[in-house]
């Protein structure tokens, strides 16, 4: 990692309604000892609580696991915990930084699980990059944990990882910088479209970046009924006479991009009303100009968005970022905290497409009556959020035969 990765302090939002900066001083100082701490929910003040909590009373609650291993969610912590884990290759915006730098990261994760959904959450990194060694270890881990959240794992390994240990556990695994992102974009795209008039299966949508998230939005627009999606890499439009892709890519490549088209993105923009980027490329203005007037654009790279700010509002009815100090930020946590405490309420084995539509409609419905250019989709910290989305993602689990759900 170099220091231009980092951006400065100054850049960063202060509480909104205050002018007071965000100093080093202070977040070091929050950061110091680390960010989270695990707790007892019962006082060991006493002989008598000693033998109940630990030793000779937890002896019988074992044996009642033992013959009952589904007894595991009532008396331990598995019904309401999760484990976050990353292998710290695609850390926000600075990359590959390590396992070490990335914990700061997973703690923050950890907290928002607790802030926002009552869920504990513990902090994993694990110190490797063998895709093989990452399944293993997980799996092993899993006795632990009611829920696996995957985050900041680098595309196209992440793909890998999330499948097969969804196919190899019993407890759900999301990989959120995936499918947390899309549920998101997706919600926001609902609303956009309510606005400007639009419906999905009329959008030609371009989708700048096809790491994690743009594959996963990708799939989520198409589950929710775009049928014209073109996505573009660092060498131009993906399309299947291009060599050589990736596994992933070939799926993007036969899947997607109807009207066959090649070349730079310029071509993927003319004519284009919708775009999306998950990706560290930048568009100027002579690119966006090429798009439908009134087109709605999602630059969501952060710190700095693909589009510049000025000439996506001038080209742009509908304007979302990954900032959170602009309107209209596209952000995971609308998403996973709801979506986890209703899969884990439901008992769900896994995340299935029917429970994140149901997590993207729900979050799009929020504030419906009251929507706006600059008010296309809830604030992180609107409490009717996870409630809302909790309970659509509970239901669809229950009514989902495939998710597993047994509550």
């Amino acid at each position: 990692m170099t220091s231009a990765a980092l951006h400065p302090v100054s850049e960063l939002p202060s509480d909104q309604g205050t002018e007071t900066p965000i100093t080093d001083a202070e977040i070091f100082a929050a950061h110091e000892g680390g960010k989270i701490r695990t707790r007892s929910t019962m006082k060991l003040d006493n002989q008598r609580a000693l033998s109940i909590g630990y030793t000779p009373g937890v002896a019988r609650v074992c044996e009642a696991i033992h013959d009952d291993p589904a007894l595991s969610r009532k008396y331990t912590w598995t019904g309401k915990n999760v484990a976050v884990i990353s292998d710290g290759t695609a850390v926000l915006g600075l990359g590959d930084i390590g396992p070490k730098a990335a914990l700061p990261v997973m703690e923050g994760k950890a907290q928002l699980f607790e802030q926002f959904a009552g869920i504990s959450a513990v902090p994993i990194v694990l110190d490797t990059l063998d895709t093989e060694e990452i399944i293993a270890t997980v799996k092993a881990l899993a006795p632990s944990f009611g829920g696996i959240n995957l985050e900041d794992i680098s595309a196209p390994r992440c793909f890998e990882i999330e499948s097969r240990l969804d196919e190899a556990l019993d407890i759900p695994v999301f990989h959120d910088d995936q499918h947390g992102t899309a549920i998101v974009i997706a919600a926001g795209l609902i609303n956009a479209c309510k606005l400007t008039g639009r419906h999905f299966k009329d959008l030609r949508v371009v989708i700048s970046g096809a790491g994690a998230a743009g594959v996963a939005a990708t799939k989520m627009l198409m589950a929710s009924g775009v049928q014209d999606i073109v996505v573009v890499d660092s060498r131009g439009i993906i399309h299947p006479d291009r060599e050589p892709l990736s596994e992933i890519k070939q799926w993007v490549a036969q899947m997607t991009n109807p009207r066959q088209l090649q070349g730079a993105i310029d071509n993927a923009l003319d004519g284009a009303n919708v775009f999306i980027g998950v990706s560290a490329g930048r568009l100027g203005e002579e690119q966006i100009s090429r798009m439908e007037k009134d087109a709605i654009i999602f630059a969501l790279a952060n710190p700095t968005p693909e589009v510049p700010l000025d000439i996506a509002h001038k080209y742009g009815a509908i304007v979302a970022t990954g900032r959170s100090d602009q309107p209209n930020q596209i952000n995971n946590v609308l998403a996973f905290p709801g979506l986890f405490k209703g899969a884990l309420e439901a008992g769900a084995t896994r995340i299935t497409k029917t429970m994140k539509l149901a997590a993207t409609h729900a979050i799009a419905q929020i504030g419906i009556d009251d929507l706006a250019p600059d008010r296309i989709i809830p604030s992180p910290l609107d409490p009717r959020v996870m409630p809302a989305v909790s309970e659509a993602v509970r239901q669809a689990a229950l009514n989902d035969s495939s998710s597993g759900a047994t509550i």
